[in-house]
């Protein structure tokens, strides 16, 4: 840890075991007095969250605020967290590879909802820290005892939903490969229990983003691509009760979010025309993710919304990669 440069009256918090509303006044005054939070600023206070047992309920936010300040703002360009800095949050933050506390998990949150980019590695880092929890009950989210280990609350999918909405900023609006093996793994280890039906929604829409943007596909937002409210708007024969339970409606919200307005053959025709040369490069990037959802589903038996993601990719994708054919003729 760096030299901790702080003013006397903050160095004097060092020696409290009692953080006060009035110590945080002072903090805010001090801190972003000159309008610049230094590194050594963020690591004094990191010591100040970690000494002090008693912390007053202004606390949190001030602690949050500051930091995520110095990480997302302070270089430049700002809005855009260096490798540096995001790899200076995680060791901070990290005991055994988790966050320590529900704080810096709300740091850790804060800082990719408010930059404008970040390095891939934090987003993962904070799906695993839900992954920690859910599949092996470790980690702060495990505090107050509310969360079932091995079952998918609705608290557990809407955090993670905001991890990946908060990840999509600058450019990053397809699902990344780290991102969907978090997802895949999270869903493997919870399918012998009964996962809040909001978590079906989410794995399906992120999967197949992931598997249909590399194939040539425009992706969506990701905030439109895995938003919850009015994504499937009607019922489909094929895939029979599933996305009834799981939200109300079927299968043409997802396809529409994936496909401009118009007349939809022609619209693809058109594009795959107009665009030979990425149609060549989306296909070699397809055969690498048609071939990982092979290997991730295998020849076991298919798990409900994996049923349900093969058949939204059976319906929506121009073409099927031979390495996914197999699985597909499951869901014919």
């Amino acid at each position: 840890m760096g030299e901790l440069i702080m003013s006397a009256p903050v160095a004097g918090l060092a020696w409290k075991n009692r953080i006060t509303a009035e110590d945080v006044v002072m903090l805010r005054r001090e801190v972003f007095g000159d309008g610049v939070v230094s590194r050594g600023e963020a690591e004094a206070l990191f010591a100040l969250d970690a000494t002090a047992r008693d912390k007053c309920a202004e606390w949190p936010d001030f602690f949050v605020e500051a930091v995520t300040d110095y990480i997302v703002h302070q270089e430049k360009p700002a809005g855009y967290v260096s490798q540096d800095n995001a790899d200076w949050l995680v060791r901070t933050i990290s005991r055994d590879g988790m966050v320590d506390s529900r704080t810096e998990l709300e740091l850790l949150m804060r800082v990719l909802e408010k930059a404008k980019s970040s390095p891939n590695r934090l987003c993962v880092y904070a799906l695993e820290q839900v992954a920690h929890a859910v599949v092996d009950g470790k980690g702060p989210l495990m505090h107050g005892g509310k969360l079932v280990p091995g079952r998918i609350a609705k608290a557990e999918v809407e955090l993670l939903r905001r991890i990946l909405y908060a990840y999509g900023g600058d450019g990053n609006i397809a699902m990344t490969r780290a991102e969907a093996e978090v997802l895949f793994r999270i869903n493997q280890r919870t399918a012998a229990t009964s996962n809040d039906p909001s978590w079906n929604d989410l794995f399906v829409k992120a999967i197949a983003n992931f598997v249909m943007c590399s194939a040539g596909y425009e992706a969506p937002v990701r905030d439109v691509a895995l938003r919850q409210d009015s994504f499937f708007e009607q019922a489909e024969p094929e895939i029979g009760g599933f996305f009834n339970r799981m939200v109300s409606g079927g299968l043409a919200g997802v396809l529409e979010a994936y496909r401009a307005p118009g007349d939809i053959e022609a619209d693809w025709e058109s594009k795959n025309k107009a665009a030979e040369a990425l149609a060549r490069r989306a296909e070699t990037i397809d055969a690498g993710e048609a071939k990982w959802l092979a290997e991730h589903i295998g020849d076991r038996p298919l798990q409900e919304n994996e049923r349900a993601l093969l058949t939204l990719i059976k319906h929506a994708s121009p073409e099927i990669h031979p390495a996914l054919k197999p699985l597909i003729d499951k869901v014919a």
